[in-house]
């Protein structure tokens, strides 16, 4: 047996014995420093126990691991605590991949010894949020208490064994100039996107997976007046909103016996009674897209949500094909006007090949044209071919929406939308 086979046999051993230990239960009602100290402590109390004599630098290795895999999340505490680092992706004991600043990298070395060690992580996650993962229930979707996004499915739905995503929710809020920064977007549409939110337009935020939507949806709503009250509904929390008034709700899965479902749709209902200025929804997803769409409709101006789409034309698409799915009967042609009449602004994200997040389209939405189809106007895009990192361009037309804007008291620079080229290289 060569040395780390024999340092795996007494960090198995180490965990098994610190299992039958400690009391779980006390554990959890210890804040997370002390729970740590105390199996560290515990784990060395046993290693003299049993006789073991291991190097310092082995022997800090073995009791990290294993104060990883009682109190933490195991061989991928590591990478949550790696700030670079915004998701881990575990496809099987053996296939590990992580999200380090917008590129996807595989994780070298073997982290965990076999499908149960990833089933043990994944215990260890939802077991203190009430959750179980096994053959009966083989999938969860939940949200850790430090806000980071967690999703699971096991065998038999699996074919490769265990399988676990956690998208971390970053402790440091992204505002407007991390977004210029990071190449986003530039000052004229971030402009134009803070008058439309003043101004109570309307925004549907569009986009593929982790191509910036929530990140993007966070940001425009800092621009929202501070003497407004904000609801904000979403199927997992994600957004933290700096305003006073701010009213958060999370919709609620059904338990393991298949009751208490609270949906999107059931709070975007409710909100409605709670006497909003503004309604959140974090994700329209389906049949609550016809309820987002009658409350922009009848006086809730200045509502914003979050969409995966293609494009911004393939984002009205959705809408009308998400409020076709509600459980009311309405023809196409009243929904197709309803999506119309509500939507004021479609602005379309996107993930390069590099990495970076954009702000690739900011269309305006208009009536109905001949055929029955709302008309998207395309007033600014990104063009990635142009120069070396791409280019943000304006198409010189001007929306109808800015003499709404006027109205209310937003006068845009005529100069915002003159024909022309920013560049897209992160400052």
């Amino acid at each position: 047996m060569n040395r780390t086979d024999g340092l795996v046999d007494v960090r198995r051993s180490l965990h098994e014995r610190l299992i039958g230990r400690v009391d779980a239960r006390q554990l959890d009602t210890m804040p997370r420093a002390e729970r740590r100290l105390r199996v560290r402590e515990e784990a060395l109390s046993l290693l003299r126990e049993q006789g073991h004599m291991l190097p310092q630098s082995a022997l800090a290795d073995v009791v990290n691991a294993v104060s990883d895999a009682v109190v933490g999340m195991g061989p991928i505490e590591f990478l949550l605590k790696d700030p670079d680092v915004t998701e881990v992706m575990v496809n099987g004991p053996d296939d590990v991949y992580v999200e380090r600043k917008g590129r996807i990298e595989r994780v070298v070395g073997r982290l965990f010894e076999g499908e149960e060690a990833v089933l043990h992580v994944i215990e260890r996650i939802v077991a203190p949020l009430g959750l179980r993962v096994d053959a009966t229930s083989p999938w969860v979707d939940a949200r850790l208490p430090d806000g980071s996004r967690v999703h699971a499915i096991v065998p038999p739905l699996s074919l490769c064994g265990p399988v676990l995503n956690v998208r971390k929710f970053s402790s440091i809020p992204i505002g407007p100039a991390e977004l210029l920064a990071n190449g986003t977007l530039v000052i004229r549409t971030l402009g134009f996107l803070a008058a439309c939110v003043r101004g109570r337009l309307n925004l549907v935020i569009s986009g593929g997976t982790s191509s910036g939507k929530t990140t993007l949806l966070g940001v425009l709503s800092s621009f929202v007046p501070q003497e407004e009250r904000l609801i904000t509904i979403e199927d997992a929390a994600e957004l933290r909103l700096a305003q006073p008034h701010v009213i958060g709700l999370e919709a609620r899965p059904a338990s393991v016996e298949g009751l208490g479902e609270v949906t999107v749709r059931d709070l975007v209902r409710n909100s409605l009674r709670m006497r909003p200025d503004r309604i959140v929804v974090g994700e329209v997803r389906g049949g609550e897209a016809l309820d987002m769409l009658q409350a922009m409709n009848t006086g809730h101006d200045g509502s914003l949500s979050t969409a995966h789409a293609n494009s911004a034309r393939h984002a009205l698409w959705r809408l009308e094909t998400m409020a076709l799915m509600s459980d009311v009967d309405l023809p196409v042609a009243h929904v197709r006007a309803q999506v119309a009449s509500a939507i004021d602004v479609v602005v379309h994200t996107a993930r390069l090949r590099d990495g970076r997040r954009v702000v690739f389209q900011i269309a305006a939405v208009d009536q109905l044209d001949g055929a029955g189809d709302p008309v998207v106007i395309e007033i600014f895009g990104f063009r990635p071919r142009v120069g070396r990192h791409g280019a943000f361009v304006c198409t010189g037309i001007v929306p109808r929406v800015v003499a709404s804007l006027a109205e209310r008291g937003e006068d845009l620079d005529p100069r915002c939308f003159d024909t022309g080229i920013d560049g897209s290289e992160p400052t």
